[in-house]
């Protein structure tokens, strides 16, 4: 205090706390208390001092102990009319004045009994004092207690009434303690001789794995937060109420330094009379009251007169099985919000359920529950795979059943104020007995109901219309790019002049100039030289004489070019053929996650639509594909891509370019029976859920129904009922688009057609230059006139080595007059146009 403090955090017992209550609350000290008990106890409510001027610095970080309230419920839900209460030498007796009040109210009959530390001594001196018509007595109250111990006191204490046999088969004993760990309770389970109920104090938010690692802007470290550390479960409660306390008091300095109001620390000294209280002190409790977190234990607020009073408690209880008084499960549920959320009765159905109406609650869903064709005036019936598991059941047990449809249409998910609507809401409001449709088995609502054994696997499948085979005639062309197609097709008429340059080269130095009028040689042509570059090119060759070394260089060089070509398309092509034939659709979350030319969603507030909004908003996820799904489903708070119902879900995968993820077996259901047979279903599983019969909590008909179920299973029957309803070989064929073809298949006309158009192509434009030609050449041939021949021609004869080779070629025609007398021959030009 003489250093400087903002506020005091403590964990201590009752009497210190009284002390330091009058120290904060002189000294306007904001002060958060935390009760703990350090032997193991439970906890007594600690009445603290009141404040002399009614203004109270400390805030009960601990909630206030509600274990009466737990325990008087109970009590009624058993109906027991007497009963014993032993409590720990420790613990305060005046924390039982609430319970013994309502108890004697409802006219039961309590005992109340301490136990010492020394708990043989206890039993000694019962045997010792009491005759055998009273030890008789005392076993049969011994029936029905309530145990307020120490677990290792209550275990000593249940070991030393089995041996002395005290207790009996029959007896019903119930272990009541915020702080006991999985392992003490399998102790205790172990040591009883009859029915054995635990309360215990949880707190559920350490499943939530969207929440579990932070805390607004706070991080806490993966060993407080995840229970898979193990390390969470072994901290006593008070500690992590203390940890909370730490929380709160950070986000209180917080919105301090945001809000400009920051108070220095006060220096205060107890000995001194002049030392006046903190000024600053009653602006920071304030602070304080109106914060509000989520810590370990759940949520914490001081809004309640000045303590936390979120508390929740759960009941466990031995199971009827044949290993009675060993297995454990949870019976029901206790808040400080909704009181019993479940049933403790002791009902017990081990042989059938003769005589039993069930009120059943369901949800259309196909093909899980269908209205069936129903007759005026008569009950309405149903029909579908989940009414057949039902009717198969209640076959085997015996039992009838009225059922109706939930007024909201929806399965249940968790309300703002706690509650839960749909066919959940129907069993937390115990308005039914049994709820059935397509409902999945998740740990939320598995702290609110009972299920039974899974019949139906459960996955979340992505439901499309199939995707249209792209055509491409010119498929063929796809292998290189069109810039290397420029570059090829600039390389031919390229390497054509090189080539015919040398070749012209070539003939130069080989013969002598041409005359005048002589005719170049034909394989000197510059036509020719690109005719055997492109021969080359297509590996077909070409009638060349390559004598020169240079023109050998540059034909080789033209050769490995045309080599490395041919053998990258050839490559290139079948690659690009062997991906083109495989099925490029959607088939997993990531892939639909990847693109963005198709919306996808699922239903509004479903179980679908939870888990991945758990997923997308995880801070440890990894894989940012649930991310980006979270992102497109949730758009606009879900308006624009999520749909409210699964019928309105597959309507617009037709209607749209949509994809819909539901569960996979209704959407193979939906594109089994499709009219046009144009939906097809893909996705991967989305973890080990199963769909099963929702009960109330604490149901005794549970187990029965999960017996049932694994004898239908091992007899096949729920796979017979699986393939009448889902048969993979039905209008339309659901294995034709499942998985991607691994096997080569045949090309198609479609991808080898571009081929058959060049050639096409080709051999259209060869008929119409070859018209061109007969149009150019014929109608000239026919117009042409010869020239008149003198008698003095006509004297000359053709030289044979001379000739006119067809009569679309203007020959130039050499002629010797016999009797021309100097030795140059007379030469004649004539223009022949006849052969």
């Amino acid at each position: 205090m003489n250093q400087g403090i903002l506020a005091l955090v403590s964990s201590t017992g009752c009497a210190a706390a009284n002390a330091l209550q009058s120290l904060t609350d002189a000294m306007h000290i904001p002060h958060l208390f935390i009760q703990r008990n350090g032997d193991g106890t439970p906890r007594a409510e600690c009445q603290l001092n009141p404040s002399p001027d009614g203004e109270r610095y400390t805030l009960a970080a601990r909630p206030p102990v509600r274990l009466n309230d737990v325990m008087i419920t109970l009590v009624s839900e058993l109906r027991w009319h007497k009963f014993i209460v032993f409590y720990d030498s420790e613990y305060d007796v005046r924390g039982l004045r609430g319970f013994l009040d309502q108890a004697s109210r409802m006219g039961l009959d309590v005992s109340l009994q301490q136990v010492d530390r020394n708990v043989t001594k206890v039993f000694s001196t019962l045997f010792s004092t009491m005759r055998m018509e009273e030890l008789n007595r005392y076993r049969d109250t011994l029936r029905r207690a309530i145990l307020l111990l120490s677990p290792r006191t209550a275990q000593v204490f249940i070991h030393q009434a089995v041996e002395t046999n005290l207790a009996s088969k029959d007896s019903h004993w119930v272990y009541a303690n915020e702080e006991v760990s999985d392992t003490e309770i399998m102790e205790l389970v172990h040591s009883a001789l009859g029915r054995m109920t635990v309360i215990r104090q949880i707190f559920p938010l350490w499943r939530d794995t969207n929440i579990r690692c932070m805390r607004n802007n706070h991080r806490i470290s993966s060993l407080l937060c995840d229970p898979q550390e193990g390390y969470l479960q072994s901290l006593e409660v008070s500690s992590l109420y203390l940890y909370d306390s730490v929380l709160m008091l950070a986000n209180a300095f917080y919105r301090k330094l945001e809000d400009r109001k920051w108070h220095s620390m006060a220096s205060l000294n107890c000995m001194r009379k002049s030392t006046k209280p903190w000024n600053g002190g009653w602006s920071m409790l304030d602070t304080i009251q109106k914060g509000r977190i989520s810590g370990l234990t759940g949520l914490m607020d001081f809004r309640s007169n000045g303590a936390n009073s979120h508390v929740q408690f759960e009941i466990l209880g031995t199971s009827y099985s044949e290993t009675f008084g060993k297995d454990v499960k949870r019976l029901a549920t206790w808040d400080s919000d909704r009181g019993l959320n479940g049933s403790l009765r002791e009902n017990r159905a081990d042989h059938g359920m003769q005589g039993i109406t069930l009120k059943v609650v369901t949800l259309l869903e196909e093909p899980f529950v269908m209205v069936a064709e129903n007759i005026l005036g008569q009950p309405k019936r149903y029909k579908g795979f989940s009414i057949d598991v039902l009717d198969a059941l209640a076959k085997i047990l015996g039992f009838k059943y009225e059922m109706y449809q939930v007024a909201d249409a929806k399965y249940g998910s968790p309300q703002a104020n706690g509650s839960w609507n749909g066919m959940i809401g129907e069993l937390i409001g115990k308005r039914a007995d049994v709820a059935i449709s397509a409902i999945t088995i998740t740990p939320e609502r598995e702290n609110v109901v009972d299920f039974s054994k899974r019949y139906l696997d459960y996955s979340v499948g992505i439901l499309m219309t199939k995707t249209e085979e792209r055509l491409n005639i010119f498929s063929l062309l796809a292998p290189f790019d069109l810039a290397v197609w420029a570059c090829i097709a600039a390389a031919i008429p390229v390497v054509g002049v090189m080539v015919f340059l040398l070749r012209r080269v070539q003939s130069v130095r080989s013969q002598n100039p041409p005359g005048p009028h002589q005719p170049a040689s034909v394989t000197t042509s510059f036509q020719s030289a690109i005719w055997i570059v492109y021969g080359a090119f297509v590996q077909q060759g070409g009638e060349s004489f390559m004598s020169s070394m240079a023109l050998r260089i540059a034909m080789g060089s033209w050769w490995l070019f045309t080599l490395i070509v041919c053998s990258s398309y050839t490559a290139n092509l079948a690659a690009y053929l062997t991906v083109s034939r495989m099925d490029n659709a959607i088939r997993t979350f990531q892939d639909l996650s990847k693109q963005s030319e198709i919306n996808y969603g699922t239903v509004r507030e479903s179980a679908v639509f939870e888990y991945f909004r758990v997923k997308g908003t995880n801070p440890l996820e990894q894989d940012s594909t649930f991310a980006e799904l979270w992102r497109t489903i949730n758009k606009n708070q879900g308006q624009d891509n999520s749909v409210t119902s699964p019928a309105e879900g597959i309507r617009k995968v037709k209607r749209d370019p949509y994809a819909f993820l539901w569960d996979m077996a209704v959407l193979e259901y939906a594109a089994l029976t499709d009219d046009d047979c144009t939906l097809v279903v893909t996705g991967n599983g989305m973890s080990s859920k199963g769909y099963g019969l929702a009960l109330q909590h604490g149901s005794p008909y549970r187990d029965l129904f999960s017996q049932k179920i694994l004898d239908l299973q091992e007899k096949g029957d729920l796979d017979i009922l699986k393939q009448k309803w889902w048969p993979r070989k039905g209008r339309c064929d659901l294995d034709k688009h499942a998985e991607p073809q691994t096997e080569g298949r045949a090309l198609r006309l479609h991808s080898f057609a571009g081929v058959f158009c060049i050639l096409a192509a080709g051999l259209l434009l060869a008929c119409l230059v070859a018209a061109l030609e007969s149009w150019w050449n014929g109608p000239r041939c026919q117009r042409a006139q010869p020239k008149e021949v003198t008698p003095q021609a006509a004297k000359l004869r053709p030289t044979p080595a001379h000739r006119a080779q067809d009569c679309t070629t203007t020959a130039t025609l050499y002629f010797m007059d016999p009797d021309a007398t100097d030795a140059s021959p007379d030469l004649v030009e004539l223009q022949y146009t006849q052969l």
